[in-house]
């Protein structure tokens, strides 16, 4: 099977990432909870990853590297935990219901929210956000990159401008972490909330967020931490004050490996390869007729990802084919971003998404690519 799914999860991980997994499950006490080697083992673990995750992203001190089960949940911790009623805040249409659906909870309970209109081929449009700005505006909550049409977000820029204003800048790096640089210090981001299981070739079931030293989140959920046992409320130290209960720390053993594996081969290295198998790939169908291709490649600074559309066909029947005729996984449908397709007029046919990973080869994409020939051409006939 060609797998080209791995904006919703890499299913090829290196091989560390399996042994490290492994070799955590057997050897592995609970971290913060007594003095025994395995216990121990699993402390010196959990902190060199933060070590390692806080350098990886530019930060600056490993307690603020917070872990959750994945960016879902950091994103959650993010906005329920730095908004109150009457704040505002600015998202855009490129979000995931991952930014989305927290700030409509939030909206309920008072919080002002404008969602700023996207610039051509859905790309984010900085004058749209900069004109929303109110006296009560507090953040700016954005994706790194579209999920849908991988086109990126000018990070830096939207950074100086939340600096310029005194606001608060929450990224959700969730396609982006592991393949596109980032250093929260120079592009000024606040908080960046992350997952495990995609481009970090970690496991599912891990992520975290990075805060900043100006952020402060109130936590989403209290109990055990190891520490301060006799305190009514949550200890107010990060990382416990946001990391109640058992952390996933085989989880985390995988997470370490995999972005160990990638300052190995290091993100530019990863992102040059993924980055010529999708311009390969589009090379091969941009000129395919009744297919029409989604989001904006005049820049090359964009994630793997190809999200397309054959004449009137639903999507999910186009990824049907290649599953069954070809052995092709994509993903179709709406991908959890509503303002996406709404904006590109999909809500009913939906997309099909190709994303292409570090361990996919040049030949998969070539006959991804002639294979959606063949799809487009069996249609038009």
């Amino acid at each position: 099977m060609i797998y080209l799914d791995n904006a919703a999860t890499t299913l090829q991980k290196p091989q560390a990432v399996y042994d490290a997994v492994y070799d955590a499950m057997k050897t592995l006490g609970n971290s913060g909870r007594g003095f025994s080697g395995e216990a121990l083992g699993a402390s010196r673990m959990i902190y060199e990853a933060r070590q390692t995750l806080c350098d990886f992203f530019g930060g600056s001190d490993p307690s603020r590297l917070v872990f959750t089960s994945n960016a879902t949940e950091a994103l959650n911790m993010a906005i329920q935990g730095m908004f109150l009623p009457g704040d505002h805040v600015i998202t855009t249409q490129l979000e995931h219901n991952s930014v989305l659906r927290p700030l409509y909870a939030m909206q309920k309970k008072g919080v002002e929210l404008t969602i700023a209109a996207s610039g051509q081929n859905g790309t984010a449009d900085f004058d749209a956000i900069e004109a929303a700005i109110q006296a009560n505006t507090k953040a700016i909550v954005c994706t790194h990159a579209s999920n849908l049409t991988g086109n990126l977000t000018d990070m830096p820029r939207m950074g100086e401008l939340a600096k310029r204003h005194g606001l608060f800048l929450i990224v959700d790096a969730s396609q982006t972490a592991g393949v596109i640089p980032i250093d929260v210090k120079q592009m000024h981001i606040d908080v960046l909330c992350f997952t495990g299981h995609k481009s970090l070739f970690g496991p599912q079931g891990t992520g975290g967020l990075y805060i900043g030293e100006g952020a402060e989140i109130k936590p989403l959920k209290s109990g055990g931490t190891g520490v301060h046992s006799f305190l009514k409320t949550q200890p107010e130290e990060l990382p416990e004050h946001l990391e109640a209960g058992t952390l996933n720390g085989h989880g985390i053993a995988g997470l370490l490996a995999g972005v160990q594996e990638i300052q190995k081969i290091t993100a530019e290295e990863i992102w040059k390869k993924e980055r010529n198998l999708m311009e390969c790939f589009v090379a091969k169908i941009k000129q395919i007729p009744n297919m029409k291709i989604y989001g904006d490649f005049s820049d090359k600074n964009r994630c793997p990802i190809v999200s397309l559309n054959i004449a009137g066909v639903d999507s999910s029947q186009v990824s049907e084919w290649l599953l069954e005729e070809y052995e092709i996984a994509v993903r179709p449908g709406a991908h959890c971003a509503p303002l996406m397709h709404q904006y590109f007029g999909t809500q009913k046919q939906g997309m099909v998404r190709f994303s292409f990973s570090y361990y996919n080869t040049e030949k998969e994409a070539l006959t991804a690519a002639e294979a959606i020939r063949e799809i487009a051409e069996e249609v038009e006939a």
